[in-house]
């Protein structure tokens, strides 16, 4: 019984008793003070014209005063009473009528769908990519309210339990190609056990939030276990353990001899304050710059008068030594790492996996969580100047943000770029709409958690795309592009028209990677693209 049920069921009590206890008075007060008797059922009728407003009939002419006082007591009363029916029943009952409700099954038919069990902002990045690909989905929401919601926002979702076998049969889990559980870990695991019973053949996909714990997921029944935290501690270590030589820790190998990077530009290079054309960049290394971010800002092909400074990501693409030539020159002039001067702040899941990336690289570092915990060397918030001067925030080259929290991410970058305006932000960002924020606040390099997650589960459930990239801002995959068979690049004007960039074509076991304008795509040929994820959502609408 909901809210509004159970005032209307007490509502209606109390007014039966009113109304019983007023006949009874009524019936009384005729008797005694009228010496006119009625019938207990004739009092009744009285009340209940009373209370409605109808009228008294022949019974309006009271002579006595206690009479006269019971009616006057009885008529404010049934006015009180309709006036608290508005809002307690009425109001509730229209808005409910009106409102847009969630169903809770699936009513047209579908196949071949994916169950998302709960709505997270990873999640939101997948339903892209399956709307992309033209992959139906349904969201299974436990939560009426969140459900209501999101069916008002265009979702497909209905309101059901995920962990309930009736739930996951109203999504129709038996024809669906795979279920994502994506919520706490002790619900996910009761998901995929629910999922089980209801039709073992379907693939099941677990997001860990704590990868200790990925195991009991397996024993579950979990087809694959995905840890998104780990993969992002590890991609933003990476970006300072890249620093400790130019060799390079982060490219991505397409071809023999052919990789793509993306470089952080560091605070203290020689490259910042300089223009892309003025660089030296192509003449001195030979690498190709597919584009580059500028405060979050993604741009293919980057303009040759663009400025570059200590946010600017490069995205480039070049044989390995020219690519390990290229992070020499992106790298501080001033060499070696001092202890201390790399701080950690928050040691949960991605914290932890970035200060064991650090140990295992032999970078000294400061951590520092609000919780006294193994690993932790200074206790305090991150938005405290005092305590950020405690883990040695003004003589420090790097800091790491790995809050859970973008609004304190966000707060802690500002309090830190005041304390140390040379020091080099690397932060991680919880949603993906919160990126620029955080690049506004004054960090160096952003990368989104729901973006990683996203990609991680895309690459798991849909067969037909190859995500290259997972962990990086800018998202490379592999796809076949047979709409463009006959086509010339030139011709396809995928640039302009999707954002997107063609670093390679794969051609009978080949890699091709001097890619002109004149290059003609062949039936078969699978394209190497690397752009931001609204830009490879475009491509693939328009060519696959």
């Amino acid at each position: 019984m909901d809210t509004w049920q159970r005032r209307t069921f007490l509502y209606v009590l109390a007014l039966v008793g009113i109304i019983l206890g007023y006949a009874l008075a009524y019936d009384y007060g005729m008797s005694a003070f009228e010496n006119e008797p009625r019938s207990f059922l004739k009092s009744l009728q009285i009340v209940v014209e009373t209370f409605t407003t109808t009228g008294y009939g022949s019974d309006g002419d009271w002579q006595s005063t206690g009479m006269l006082l019971l009616i006057i007591v009885m008529d404010l009363t049934g006015v009180v009473l309709i006036f608290l029916a508005l809002p307690v029943l009425l109001f509730p009952l229209f808005e409910e009528a009106m409102a847009t409700n969630a169903p809770t099954s699936i009513e047209e038919a579908i196949a071949d769908h994916v169950v998302i069990c709960q709505f997270t902002p990873r999640g939101e990045t997948l339903i892209t990519e399956l709307e992309t690909w033209d992959v139906p989905y349904v969201v299974v929401e436990p939560d009426r309210d969140r459900a209501n919601e999101l069916y008002e926002e265009g979702y497909h979702v209905i309101h059901a339990d995920p962990q309930s076998v009736e739930g996951l049969e109203r999504a129709r889990l038996s024809s669906a190609r795979a279920l994502v559980a994506d919520a706490s870990d002790q619900v996910n695991t009761s998901i995929i056990l629910t999922a089980r019973e209801v039709d073992e053949s379907v693939q099941t996909v677990s997001v860990v939030e704590e990868p200790d714990r990925a195991r009991y997921h397996d024993l579950a029944g979990a087809d694959a276990v995905l840890s998104p935290r780990r993969l992002l501690g590890e991609s933003l270590a990476s970006k300072v353990t890249t620093g400790v030589s130019t060799t390079l820790g982060d490219s991505i190998e397409i071809g023999q001899d052919f990789d793509i990077a993306e470089l952080p530009v560091h605070r203290g290079s020689d490259l910042v304050g300089t223009t892309l054309a003025d660089s030296g960049i192509r003449e001195e290394t030979g690498v190709n710059v597919i584009g580059a971010w500028f405060r979050g800002q993604f741009v293919s092909p980057p303009d040759p008068d663009a400025e570059l400074d200590g946010s600017t990501v490069l995205l480039v693409s070049g044989t390995e030594r020219q690519l390990e030539q290229l992070k020499e020159m992106t790298l501080s002039s001033v060499r070696g790492f001092r202890r201390g001067e790399t701080v950690i702040i928050g040691s949960g899941e991605v914290g932890q996996a970035i200060a064991a990336d650090l140990r295992g690289a032999g970078v000294p570092h400061t951590v520092l969580d609000k919780s006294d915990k193994p690993g932790v060397d200074v206790v305090g918030d991150a938005t405290e100047p005092d305590d950020l001067r405690a883990a040695g925030i003004e003589d420090a080259r790097t800091v790491i943000l790995a809050l859970s929290e973008d609004t304190d991410t966000e707060f802690a970058t500002l309090v830190i770029r005041d304390l140390n305006p040379g020091v080099e932000i690397i932060a991680r960002a919880e949603q993906t709409a919160n990126v620029k924020k955080i690049y506004r606040a004054g960090a160096d390099y952003v990368l989104s958690l729901s973006t990683v997650s996203g990609r991680m589960l895309a690459s798991t459930i849909l067969e037909d795309e190859d995500v290259i990239s997972m962990d990086q801002q800018v998202e490379i995959i592999r796809v076949s592009a047979d709409g463009l068979g006959g086509t010339s690049l030139g011709e396809a004007d995928i640039r302009s028209r999707t954002g997107c960039t063609v670093i390679a074509i794969e051609r009978n076991g080949t890699v091709l990677t001097n890619l002109g304008p004149d290059v003609r795509i062949q039936s078969g040929d699978k394209l190497v693209i690397a752009g931001t994820d609204d830009g490879v959502n475009r491509f693939q609408s328009l060519f696959e």
